[in-house]
């Protein structure tokens, strides 16, 4: 019966892949007719399916901070490709990915339709995604990267690099730092992490082999860029962020709570 619920709870999430697919389909017969979506529709439609993919996932996330009501460059921890899922259902967003992504099966071609800007690591293009981010955040539309540009075992935070933060400076948005931790029985979560050379469907099957994790989204306090330098903003962000992961887990400020579509909210 457990092995029926797995397999039965992996049907639902390629039910909502299918969902995912059937939506980029849309957008690339409009880019065929030279009927372009906006980025901002794009956004919005991307946050629909992130939310169903989220809720398709075997997690209870729990939201502490307000959401920012202006756009922001939006820099995280990063733990697992579910994180993805989990930060793009919160608000209308886009998502820096590596290169790499692109050539993924679906996963490749629905990021590439929801407009994420890719960035090849080490490739002497930092100039180019830096111009790429900067009109991007100039048009009022947010945007997400995970500077540690690797994914941990979420027991850690890795230096944050700092380069693409002058697009924040650039364009004179705040940052909005995120903590993303995964919890098991008050725990560090260790079944969540994606890393080393893990595949996506075992993965998957290992989170479904148990029961729900709690997720704790941590949206902390926005950091003004005017007259800072992209490395100190780094840094701060990173200690931000890394304090929060080091903290014992349930040690939050814990005001108000507010369930709304399979979420709590903590402000």
């Amino acid at each position: 019966m457990n092995r029926l619920r797995r397999y039965g709870r992996v049907v639902r999430v390629l039910g909502v892949v299918g969902l995912g697919l059937s939506m980029a389909s849309v957008f690339g017969l409009l880019e065929r007719l030279n009927c372009n979506s906006t980025m901002e529709r794009r956004q919005r439609w991307s946050m629909f399916f992130m939310a169903r993919l989220s809720n398709a996932l075997p997690f209870r996330v729990t939201v502490i901070g307000e959401r920012p009501a202006t756009p922001m460059l939006w820099v995280s921890n990063h733990v697992s490709w579910t994180d993805i899922a989990l930060l793009g259902q919160l608000t209308p967003l886009s998502f820096l990915s590596k290169s790499e992504v692109r050539g993924w099966p679906i996963a490749g071609w629905l990021a590439a339709k929801a407009g994420s800007l890719f960035i090849r690591r080490g490739a002497g293009d930092s100039q180019l995604i830096r111009e790429q981010m900067t009109r991007h955040l100039q048009q009022s539309l947010s945007l997400l990267m995970f500077p540690e540009g690797t994914t941990t075992d979420g027991g850690s935070v890795r230096t944050f690099h700092g380069r693409l933060f002058s697009a924040a400076i650039e364009s004179r948005v705040s940052l909005q730092p995120v903590a993303i931790r995964y919890l098991r029985n008050g725990e560090p979560d260790r079944i969540a992490p994606f890393v080393g050379n893990d595949d996506l469907l075992s993965h998957l099957l290992r989170l479904f082999a148990h029961e729900q994790a709690e997720v704790e989204i941590h949206l902390l306090e926005p950091i003004a860029c005017e007259q800072q330098e992209r490395a100190v903003l780094a840094f701060r962000a990173q200690e931000m962020i890394r304090q929060v992961v080091a903290t014992r887990p349930g040690n939050h400020p814990a005001e108000a709570e507010l369930a709304h579509n399979g979420i709590t909210a903590v402000s």
